[in-house]
């Protein structure tokens, strides 16, 4: 597997990995107004609007490639002005790379992508408590649960889902 910087030409294959509303609202929580959106709103958001970062060096999506295809999709930001945390989101795998550990290991490709590249001190990340399947895939990565002073619920059809923070600061 490799991990390279995301392509325009990826969103199509990457939204057709978002079966139903459930999934795709443990993807992208709320950072999208509808369901469903289209490639053309993928990208305006990542090309156009920088991932809806206000800095202007601090967006990076990333395709994990198996292959030649398309397998997993993530983004990386910086979280604070001395740019050492790097918050991980809009994981997703391909269905059929599910449960065979591509999922761990295009974490831990990030992980060394954002230590040993980026310079990260931390690399954080989180997600939604309903989300057992994915929790699991992060702890197997090497990330471990943290508690917050301030726990953040997003509003997921109709209902409000804690969201668990994770973090690492190695491999």
């Amino acid at each position: 597997m490799k991990l390279r910087p995301y392509k325009p030409c990826d969103a199509e294959t990457i939204l057709s990995w978002i079966r139903d509303e459930t999934t795709f609202r443990r993807w992208s929580t709320d950072r999208y107004d509808h369901y469903p959106i289209t490639a053309a709103d993928m990208n305006h958001k990542y090309m156009d609007l920088n991932g809806d970062c206000v800095e202007p060096d601090n967006f990076y999506p990333m395709t994990a490639v198996q292959d030649g295809k398309p397998v997993g999709h993530m983004i990386m930001r910086y979280t604070n002005p001395e740019q050492t945390v790097l918050r991980f989101g809009f994981i997703i795998l391909d269905d059929a790379m599910r449960g065979k550990g591509y999922g761990k290991q295009m974490l831990r490709l990030a992980m060394k992508y954002a230590f040993e590249i980026m310079g990260a001190e931390k690399v954080t990340l989180g997600v939604l408590a309903n989300n057992p399947n994915a929790l699991h895939c992060y702890q197997a990565a090497g990330l471990r649960l943290v508690e917050v002073d301030e726990p953040t619920y997003y509003p997921i059809l109709g209902e409000q889902v804690l969201c668990l923070e994770l973090e690492a600061d190695s491999l």
